[in-house]
């Protein structure tokens, strides 16, 4: 999937937690900083890529970016399985928790929550894909579904350009629209 589908899956995944565990004590920043973590874990499985964001925006980057790539086995490989989503959190929850002084009162399990989701997120699109993805590394198998890769989507071409992303937009609207009443408390509930 491409970098736009993985953050509409991400937020939209989010949302449903959100709606779904209907947290009440949350303050305005902890939702601000979950919100970017989130978009921020949706695209991290692609990091294994020389042309992700995060090396592009970088002086140096695409420097990084191939050494990393090649570090971490090449794309689609340790970032997109259990065993590398595992690393992958301990690694933001290490960094959450460098962080944390200088925070304030922001909920950093909220954060490091709402960034899982988003790299989980990431790992559920893929396997939508005709390449799938290497769930249980080092088990060299790549995982998808459906099972017959003729049937899976290829990455940003019609299906996913044209059903996937506006069926996320339509998925999004039917959340937020039928959980209006719920949403609107969830924002009168933040603290300062």
């Amino acid at each position: 999937m491409t970098g736009r589908t993985h953050d509409l899956g991400a937020v939209t995944a989010l949302g449903i937690a959100f709606l779904v565990l209907a947290p009440t004590n949350i303050t305005l920043s902890t939702a601000i900083i979950a919100i970017l973590a989130n978009l921020i874990g949706g695209i991290t499985p692609d990091i294994d890529q020389p042309t992700a964001p995060l090396w592009r925006n970088l002086p140096v980057g695409r420097y990084f970016g191939r050494f990393f790539g090649l570090l971490s086995g090449g794309h689609r490989f340790l970032t997109h399985s259990l065993l590398g989503t595992a690393l992958i959190g301990w690694l933001a929850w290490l960094f959450l928790n460098f962080l944390h002084p200088i925070m304030g009162i922001v909920d950093i399990r909220t954060v490091w929550v709402a960034f899982m989701i988003g790299v989980l997120s990431h790992l559920l699109f893929d396997l939508f894909t005709k390449e799938g993805v290497p769930l249980l590394l080092p088990v060299p198998i790549k995982f998808g579904f459906p099972p017959v890769r003729t049937l899976r989507i290829t990455t940003g071409k019609f299906i996913e350009n044209f059903i996937v992303f506006p069926g996320l937009l339509v998925v999004n609207l039917l959340i937020y629209m039928i959980n209006y009443g719920q949403l609107l408390a969830l924002l009168h509930s933040f603290k300062a």
